[in-house]
């Protein structure tokens, strides 16, 4: 499958820039922000968001963000995005037992490697990836009970970040980039 559009013949030099740093930072030449170059805003923008993204440096661990971002990409069925998160998983200590608890496969309650951290942040990335998006307040309990203020605002500003990113892939007809081929998600 291709993108619904092709990428502009003439791409200006400030963003062919970012289309490099992309390119470094994936190691692959992806499609998307050739396609936003059509609009340099919000190729700029898209590459802010980006760049600004949270890593686990000194916050939420790398593990939680991973486990979130799969999470995200699965509940919005975006297989770009379920390919380019799920890629490296391994590296993050996660199994395929749980990416069968993120895939639905299996129930949370199956799996005993999840911290109680690691549950809520799933349980959350869930219910803001519903349509409409249903908190219960039990799941604001206990993220507020489990989470610092500045670590909500990194979970929620990461599931809206992986939202984004779905939707405009979506939109314009992405196919994923085969970051990850052996994954089964």
């Amino acid at each position: 499958m291709n993108a619904f559009i092709k990428p502009p013949k003439k791409i200006p030099l400030f963003l062919k820039l970012g289309i490099i740093i992309s390119r470094r930072i994936t190691g692959k030449d992806l499609l998307v922000p050739k396609l936003l170059a059509w609009y340099p805003k919000v190729a700029i923008s898209s590459g802010i968001l980006e760049s600004l993204v949270a890593h686990g440096k000194k916050d939420l661990n790398e593990r939680i963000l991973k486990l979130v971002r799969i999470q995200v990409s699965l509940s919005v069925s975006c297989a770009f995005c379920i390919d380019m998160n799920s890629f490296g998983y391994e590296r993050y200590g996660i199994t395929k037992q749980e990416l069968d608890v993120l895939s639905g496969r299996i129930s949370i309650d199956k799996v005993a490697t999840f911290s109680p951290k690691e549950r809520i942040a799933i349980e959350y990335a869930k219910c803001l990836c519903e349509t409409p998006i249903k908190l219960k307040r039990g799941v604001i309990d206990n993220l507020t009970n489990t989470f610092t203020e500045r670590e909500i605002v990194i979970l929620a500003s990461t599931i809206a970040q992986v939202n984004y990113w779905a939707r405009l892939i979506h939109g314009l007809g992405v196919p994923p980039e085969g970051f990850s081929d052996k994954c089964e998600l």
